[in-house]
């Protein structure tokens, strides 16, 4: 990914039961890649969720909170799905990694 760039980090804990929930997460993956401004996405569940989103600017990232659907599944993630979040949006300057296979 060219630097700098956005991470948003969305940490959350669930409510019990699914409740359309995985559904919808699925749904908003599809819609966030065909925003501008998005490069990818991460995530990982087990006590708590950890979501990633990478982005070119703060203005990608502005435009996806307004999306008229992704407005709703915040909404509906407060009344049915969430018990907390967070959200941290981060520049990132530098990465590195290992991958053991390459």
């Amino acid at each position: 990914m060219k630097k700098p760039y956005y991470a948003v980090i969305f940490t959350s804990t669930r409510t019990t039961g699914d409740n359309g929930y995985g559904k919808m997460a699925e749904f908003m993956e599809l819609l966030a890649i065909k925003q501008p401004g998005f490069i990818g996405v991460e995530s990982a569940r087990e006590q708590i969720g950890i979501t990633v989103s990478y982005w070119e600017s703060l203005n990608a990232i502005h435009e996806w909170k307004q999306q008229a659907d992704h407005v709703l599944a915040q909404k509906q993630g407060v009344a049915e799905w969430y018990d907390s979040y967070t959200v941290r949006i981060c520049l990132v300057e530098r990465e590195y990694s290992f991958n053991k296979n390459h």
